[in-house]
């Protein structure tokens, strides 16, 4: 329980400004309400980020104190406040013009018009985000060198595809990640009118070069022609590794965002309930990463990453067809599911082979995909 106690603190003290927000806004009763909204959302925002924290967890594994530390204060203070607050208001400022102050009073006084203004943008967050998250995917379900496969031998001979010359690198282009994010973006941008296309088309595209900037960045940092105590620093974290969890957070909390106004249109309570939320997801990462749960559970991070896959064609399909956040939430739940039976198949499968081996031979490993 240690690596909760935080998320614990956290959603007290939010709970606690949810009650007196509602409070000075219909007593009693608006107390119980704001607090009970702001659990909803919290939980809300869990669930439909398991996946993203088992992710963060892969990468978070190789990093030293500093950078969890870091992942678990700057890193929340992002994603609560940048995330789930400013980025939002951001939107609505640059779309309609107005400072951010203009827009933080449109949403106290006018939510619907602030949600109004959220929901005719989500095109252009969603072409980003879905653009981002498959190249996430790709990479990992085209990387060559990875040694277990949950889908056997099908998912082995997607890394064996790609040619060496166009195997995706730190700091080389993903020519054949790129290549289908590119075709699945094409397609989705093709079901807008017109007028519309231009400004998703860009927006994808601004995906697709966050991507590779913060791949070119971390190869730079993590150069081993660099400083090595720097350079060895670098390494158990990164900057590069650091920035890229962050944005992947972004590309999964716009949605929960939307989604939020599908519950109440109160910001603040918004903002409160999804805190809780991402905190508990920070927490949970770390917990993930700490307990071994990855080493223990082989195929959750094969499983998360197909979650992520289905998430980003569900985002681009969104720029044009109204895709519920349960659906979302649910697939990635069955995957993340799935793959954690098949991880108990697999760990039953070599204790029995364990127990079958004669005493000094060697075990005899089960076949990918028999899990």
């Amino acid at each position: 329980m240690k690596h909760f106690r935080l998320s614990f603190a956290v959603t007290l003290a939010c709970l606690a400004l949810a009650a007196a927000w509602g409070w000075q806004r219909g007593g009693l009763a608006g107390a119980l309400g704001g607090a009970g909204i702001a659990a909803v959302l919290a939980i809300m925002e869990v669930s439909l980020s398991f996946d993203n924290a088992v992710v963060n967890a892969s990468v978070l594994k190789t990093w030293d104190a500093f950078w969890k530390r870091l992942f678990l204060g700057l890193g929340i203070l992002i994603a609560v406040f940048g995330m789930r607050l400013l980025f939002p208001l951001v939107i609505v400022a640059v779309a309609a013009g107005l400072g951010l102050g203009d827009v933080w009073r449109l949403a106290l006084d006018d939510p619907q018009a602030y949600s109004a203004h959220l929901v005719a943008h989500h095109a252009q967050v969603a072409a980003f985000g879905g653009v981002f998250l498959l190249l996430v995917f790709l990479h990992f379900v085209l990387d060559p060198d990875k040694e277990r496969h949950w889908l056997g031998a099908a998912e082995a001979r997607l890394g064996r595809l790609v040619p060496a010359a166009l195997r995706a690198r730190p700091g080389r282009f993903p020519v054949v990640g790129a290549s289908v994010a590119l075709a699945a973006l094409g397609v989705a941008v093709s079901l807008l009118p017109a007028l519309q296309r231009g400004p998703v088309a860009l927006a994808g595209l601004a995906g697709l070069c966050v991507y590779i900037g913060v791949d070119i960045l971390s190869a730079l940092l993590e150069n081993d022609g660099a400083d090595p105590a720097s350079g060895q620093a670098v390494r158990r974290g990164g900057i590069g590794a650091f920035l890229y969890l962050e944005v992947m957070d972004a590309s999964f909390s716009f949605d929960g965002v939307i989604g939020a106004f599908a519950i109440t249109s109160d910001i603040v309570l918004i903002m409160l309930g999804l805190a809780i939320g991402a905190m508990f997801v920070r927490s949970l990462t770390v917990f993930l990463v700490e307990q071994g749960t990855l080493d223990e559970f082989v195929y959750l991070e094969h499983g998360a990453h197909y979650a992520i896959g289905v998430l980003a064609l569900i985002m681009l399909a969104s720029v044009r067809i109204h895709v519920p956040e349960l659906v979302s939430g649910l697939a990635g739940v069955a995957l993340i599911g799935a793959a954690m039976w098949s991880s108990l198949r697999h760990r039953e499968n070599e204790r029995l082979a364990a127990l079958a081996a004669p005493p000094g031979a060697p075990l005899a490993t089960p076949p990918e995909g028999a899990d």
